[in-house]
């Protein structure tokens, strides 16, 4: 019996209802578990409907695509560290954008008759080849920054804003060629224009907006669905890539609000280079004590931490490279053990992705209710009596709020720098992604303890337990 319209339209309106609950439950670490629950099982319910659709005439290519998926799926996700996840997520975008590139060629192979063409089918095809295009090799290099495949230092060359509005002119000509008289040389010109133009976008954009990037990226991939919806007739599709791709712009506004940036800012790129300062010559206390920085050994740390109140923690991307984040568990609870109050503070562009960090402190399970967003926790700094960086930098940059020259100038903070006192974990005098250097490391309050932030943590777990016998 062949099921009729109404039925599909009515699952794949609870499969939407089921991606909003997603998504909403996605908002909080603590309901996140239950989102991800809520967009599996309409993912489930989504695609086995689909496959009873009278439209699909043989199961042999999706199985074999289902099954090529799962492999390959289960296998990365196994093997996959939470360290890899921006880049991880930087890839699967990329295939979103493929994907659109390849439906809206094969929609064209099969549904435009040449003499009777459907402007607004050709409109789509247009839309969801350049908009994937984009995509899938703004994502490429993503990933490769972020797997420092290539450097992070912003590619900037002569002209190159006026080159990308050139080939964007270019672009959206051929779109509007091929859409008139459907010449596929038009429609492979403007696909290539495209992957040019994801190229030279994402690659001046440096790597202190990563984060946003990743974000943007996620959009671009919805909206590339939502297009290819379109194309194929398909409502869930098109209601699917639309909440991708608002959210992803959301997310993005947000972001670029934390870093004080406009999304226009991070798309002519040029800032967040890593800087050669401090590098690996000498030992990193001999450079400390040449720059006028205060170091402190593990036993400093874990005597001043036994006899405190109230710490904060904040982790960076370093605890994310040394994969730290059990250690601090371990280092939490050890200061639990000795009655101190702990909270942990997570800046919105910690990490190379956003929510790196809270996710990384979820996989280690700390409790929730110990961990606060900037807004939330700043104001409890002051009254701190240890703070704990742990490869954090340049989110602590007291140069954001009073140095204008700074390139950071007009970030916002975590104000660690009021603590009374603030210890922070560093492998090198380096700078940070942004490749400017921290005033928070000169001043009287602060002092930097050299090493891999998994093992001096696992130091201080130590240290704090033996000051409880």
């Amino acid at each position: 019996m062949e099921l009729s319209p109404d039925f599909f339209a009515a699952v794949y309106l609870v499969a939407t209802i089921l991606f909003i609950f997603g998504l909403k439950g996605l908002a909080s670490p603590k309901t996140a578990i239950r989102g991800n629950l809520f967009a599996i099982v309409g993912m489930m319910i989504a695609v086995i409907v689909t496959l009873f659709h009278p439209e699909v005439k043989s199961y042999t290519w999706i199985i074999a695509g289902l099954i090529a998926g799962a492999v390959v799926g289960s296998g990365i996700a196994m093997k996959i560290s939470m360290t890899a996840m921006p880049q991880l997520v930087a890839i699967l975008h990329s295939f979103v954008g493929l994907a659109a590139v390849l439906v809206a060629f094969g929609t064209y192979l099969s549904h435009a008759q040449p003499g009777s063409l459907d402007p607004v089918l050709m409109i789509e095809i247009s839309v969801g080849s350049f908009i994937g295009a984009i995509t899938f090799t703004g994502s490429l290099i993503a990933y490769a920054k972020l797997q420092a495949i290539l450097g992070s230092n912003p590619l900037i060359f002569r002209g190159q804003h006026f080159l990308n509005i050139f080939l964007a002119i270019i672009m959206i000509g051929c779109a509007v060629i091929f859409a008139i008289n459907g010449d596929m040389s038009f429609f492979f010109l403007m696909t290539a224009v495209a992957l040019a133009l994801g190229f030279l976008l994402v690659l001046p954009i440096g790597g202190a907006d990563m984060p946003v990037v990743v974000s943007m990226l996620n959009s671009y991939s919805g909206w590339a669905a939502a297009a290819t919806g379109f194309t194929l007739g398909n409502n869930l599709l098109v209601t699917t890539g639309a909440l991708v791709g608002a959210s992803g712009s959301i997310l993005s506004y947000i972001m670029c609000k934390a870093m004080n940036r406009s999304i226009l800012s991070v798309m002519l790129g040029g800032f967040g280079g890593e800087s050669a300062a401090g590098s690996a010559e000498g030992s990193a206390t001999a450079q400390a004590a040449g720059k006028g920085v205060k170091s402190a050994s593990v036993e400093d740390v874990g005597f001043v931490m036994a006899n405190s109140a109230k710490v904060i923690i904040i982790p960076g991307y370093g605890m994310a490279v040394a994969q730290a984040q059990h250690a601090v568990k371990e280092l939490y609870e050890a200061m639990i053990e000795l009655q101190i109050e702990v909270k942990f503070a997570i800046h919105p562009v910690a990490g190379r992705m956003p929510g790196h960090m809270n996710v990384l402190l979820a996989e280690s399970e700390i409790p929730y209710d110990c961990v606060f967003e900037m807004e939330d926790i700043n104001s409890e700094f002051s009254t701190a009596d240890a703070v704990i960086i742990i490869g954090a930098n340049d989110v602590v940059n007291p140069d954001a709020k009073t140095n204008k020259a700074s390139p950071l100038y007009g970030m916002p903070i975590l104000d660690a720098y009021k603590a009374k006192n603030i210890f922070v974990n560093k492998r090198s005098m380096k700078a940070g992604y942004a490749g400017v250097d921290n005033a928070l490391f000169y001043m009287n309050n602060c002092s930097l303890v050299f090493g891999d932030a998994k093992k001096v943590t696992e130091s201080l777990v130590h240290a704090l337990r033996e000051a409880k016998l």
